[in-house]
């Protein structure tokens, strides 16, 4: 192993560990609909005989900011799907119209965006865990190296920096997201 294939490789995982960090924040809704909300969410669906996540089983779609609209592929799944959202224990109330099922997104209350914002904060905090876990596993293969003889203590000090600098970069954009998503949750 070589300096920039551990240094790829810390990259990588502190990346994968950013970008699942940020996802996790999209999915903590602001009291805005958006389809991520409960795309997710598995329905027992007695005729396929199976779970499935409500995006497999229809268009989800946002009419206006308030609303979220699924209208199943199969009018048969209408009532799975409801029944799914109910018991997802997000706080909604599907209402079926028709071939179509509507679910109002209420506002949220000041303590929930107090708890969105907690939920928010150890959703960033872990993605900081994993992005210093990266940099201490990289850092253990530079020790590895130099102890292996290959490398001079000038070298391995250098690529230490620049792992270090990596691992900064991708701390401080988790906090900037998490700011970001603070300042969005606590917008009235």
């Amino acid at each position: 192993m070589d300096f920039d294939t551990i240094h790829l490789e810390a990259v990588e995982l502190m990346q994968k560990a950013l970008q699942h960090t940020l996802h996790e924040f999209a999915n903590i809704h602001t009291g805005k609909a958006t389809p991520a909300m409960i795309e997710n969410i598995s329905v027992h669906v007695e005729s396929y005989g199976s779970n499935m996540a409500i995006r497999e089983l229809g268009a989800i779609t946002t009419p206006d900011n308030h609303t979220l609209q699924v209208t199943p592929w199969d009018k048969g799944t209408s009532g799975a799907i409801e029944k799914g959202i109910r018991d997802a224990n997000l706080g909604l109330n599907p209402l079926s119209r028709g071939a179509t099922i509507l679910v109002p997104i209420p506002e949220l209350s000041g303590d929930r965006r107090k708890e969105m914002v907690k939920m928010a904060a150890n959703h960033a905090e872990e993605g900081r865990v994993s992005v210093r876990q990266a940099r201490h596993h990289a850092m253990d293969q530079l020790k590895k190296l130099k102890t292996d003889g290959h490398v001079s203590e000038d070298d391995v000090k250098r690529h230490e920096k620049e792992i270090q600098d990596e691992t900064d970069s991708h701390v401080k954009q988790i906090n900037d997201a998490l700011a970001a998503k603070e300042q969005e949750l606590l917008q009235v």
